[in-house]
């Protein structure tokens, strides 16, 4: 009987979610298909609230449970939040080194890389202004940068992404509690990179290929899965995976500021050098977890790791 309502519980939750979320980026494309600037970062910020939404209405008002007690939302610190917080950072940077090393792209320490992808979306005139802002700041523009990404983070970001980590490393966590490490990671990051198929079809993320997009997503999602379960188990809390997801958001387009070439699929983050460089932490993560942590995760179940 449990687990027939675990799994009737599973599917009202991905039923509402998906219904919620591709009803409000189909409705967005009915209204507004010319898809400007500031409607198209409102819509994309309600997107990222309908999971909770639709943890609300399956725990709350169908099963009559508080999903805010029961699903790990506690805030409680430890030292894995630094893991969750300047850690992102620390992959963008990786990110950064691998995508130097990739072929067809250069490092461009002078930004000038970036102003070129800027001058094909804005004009001239912009470009030069935003060279002068940036000339006139008191501190490198590169330190400025790096404080405005850890403080969106763990702010107004981190706020954004709790909108989701309560569903996918909250809900999905105690959904797949039973199952090992791996097995929960795969699933849930599969969800979640399906989840976001909408936004990639309108150019998020991939706007030169928005359908390989969403295949490159689901991938992308499937990788930073087992990084996003982990810091969630070693914080004990989905405000840890939140953080995260954050300073992801605030990070992810770090690699861009500082190379030339290459196109969506094939540099930054989410191309090709960033599914490298998230392979590369995931295998750092599991040596550390199998020969230097005291409490190893990765080989258990998610329910044992929580424990």
């Amino acid at each position: 009987m449990e687990k027939t309502d675990t799994s009737k519980r599973l599917y009202w939750f991905l039923g509402t979610t998906f219904f919620l979320s591709f009803a409000l980026a189909g409705i967005y494309y009915l209204v507004f298909p010319e898809k400007d600037k500031v409607s198209y970062t409102i819509m994309a910020a309600l997107y990222m609230f309908m999971p909770l939404i639709s943890v609300v209405i399956v725990d709350m008002g169908i099963y009559k449970s508080n999903p805010f007690k029961t699903l790990a939302v506690n805030f409680r610190p430890n030292w894995w939040y630094l893991a969750a917080w300047p850690g992102m950072i620390v992959i963008a940077f990786i990110a950064l080194g691998v995508n130097i090393l990739w072929p067809g792209i250069s490092f461009t320490p002078d930004m000038s890389g970036f102003f070129e992808r800027m001058s094909n979306q804005t004009s001239p005139e912009q470009v030069e202004m935003m060279k002068a802002q940036m000339e006139s700041l008191p501190l490198p523009y590169f330190w400025i940068m790096l404080l405005q990404l850890l403080v969106a983070g763990i702010s107004i970001n981190a706020v954004a992404g709790f909108g989701e980590e309560i569903a996918w490393r909250g809900f999905l966590v105690r959904q797949y509690k039973n199952l090992k490490f791996a097995d929960a990671s795969l699933r849930i990051g599969i969800i979640w990179g399906i989840w976001h198929a909408p936004l990639i079809l309108m150019g998020h993320n991939y706007p030169d290929h928005p359908v390989i997009g969403v295949g490159m997503m689901v991938i992308w999602c499937m990788l930073l899965s087992p990084l996003f379960l982990y810091i969630r188990l070693k914080t004990h809390s989905v405000i840890g995976a939140a953080i995260f997801h954050g300073t992801l958001n605030a990070s992810a387009g770090l690699p861009l500021m500082y190379i030339a070439g290459g196109n969506d699929l094939t540099s930054g983050i989410t191309g090709f050098p960033g599914f490298a460089a998230l392979a590369m932490v995931i295998a750092l993560m599991i040596i550390f977890d199998r020969f230097i942590s005291k409490k190893p995760i990765t080989y258990c179940t998610i329910l044992e790791g929580i424990k």
